[in-house]
């Protein structure tokens, strides 16, 4: 077993693991006491996720961030966890905005995850029309039912299926595992990525907006998924996902900012919030949102 800490006053503006791996970002970490989206955060708890074959767990605890793998997972765990963001930097750079200023300093330490790429886009797929923790028990359970088995430090852990495992799948499958109408986008999504007709990585190297167009081809993707993968996954920072919080807050903080389309109105947002880093913005004023009652 591989181990490691990182202190957590290295890490310009903190970490909130917790907030990290619970506010609606990620779907491919399971917390190791069973509780995960259910808004109880739990100190010192495990968080696992499998990557490449290689488990990984994190903690914070006693001012440092653990983690133990089957492999040196530093590096991974920087990338995966946002580590080497300067949140201190961001929130500076910010706009003067009192809704902003607000999230930032309520929910201090939330960074932006890396997840891999396929499994956030099937995850963000699955999260049309569901809450939270609705869309983490679909993610656990298609890991369950078509990822690989991973042994660590006596424990069994899923990976998220491959492509060409889930592709094996029939819409009737998914159905049964409760994934109601998103059961054939996620088979037809499958089948393109194990049959190289498209990657989501594939977008890392374009251009933002070109960037979000790519990853519409797939099916049940939309502009709004689009994003969510772009900035959860493939580091576009700038990506401003319109779900309905954020629309809320259009409508009630920054009605200047409705274009009546989603390029036009998620371009004036960005704008709004800074651009270069307004994904975190979009990211904080979310979890803020639904969270606030």
């Amino acid at each position: 077993m591989a181990t490691g800490t990182i202190p957590l006053d290295e890490l310009a503006g903190g970490l909130d693991l917790y907030r990290t791996l619970e506010s609606g970002q990620s779907y491919l970490w399971r917390r190791e006491d069973g509780d995960m989206y259910t808004d109880t955060p739990a100190p010192g708890t495990w968080y696992a996720t499998v990557v490449d074959g290689a488990v990984i767990r994190v903690r914070t605890r006693d001012g440092r961030l653990e983690w133990e793998s089957t492999t040196d997972a530093e590096p991974t765990v920087r990338r995966l966890l946002g580590l080497d963001d300067d949140l201190e930097a961001i929130v500076a750079a910010g706009p003067d905005d009192p809704l902003l200023a607000e999230a930032y300093e309520a929910h201090r330490g939330m960074r932006i995850v890396q997840d891999p790429p396929f499994g956030t886009l099937i995850s963000f797929i699955c999260s049309a029309q569901m809450r939270v923790g609705r869309i983490h028990t679909m993610v656990s359970t298609l890991a369950r039912e078509y990822g690989d088995e991973v042994a660590f430090d006596g424990r069994t852990y899923r990976a998220f299926p491959t492509p060409a495992q889930l592709a094996t799948a029939t819409e009737s499958d998914l159905r049964e595992l409760g994934l109601g109408y998103r059961a054939p986008y996620v088979v037809r999504t499958a089948e393109m990525v194990a049959s190289g007709d498209a990657d989501p990585a594939d977008a890392r190297d374009r251009e933002y907006e070109s960037a979000r167009e790519y990853l519409t081809q797939f099916v049940g993707v939309g502009d709004k998924v689009a994003d969510c993968v772009l900035l959860f996954s493939l580091g576009f920072d700038e990506a401003v996902p319109l779900d309905t919080w954020i629309k809320s807050a259009i409508e009630e903080y920054y009605p200047d900012c409705d274009r009546g389309s989603y390029a036009e109105t998620s371009r004036a947002l960005r704008e709004r919030f800074g651009n270069e880093h307004a994904g975190y913005a979009q990211t904080y004023v979310f979890h803020h949102l639904r969270t606030a009652n």
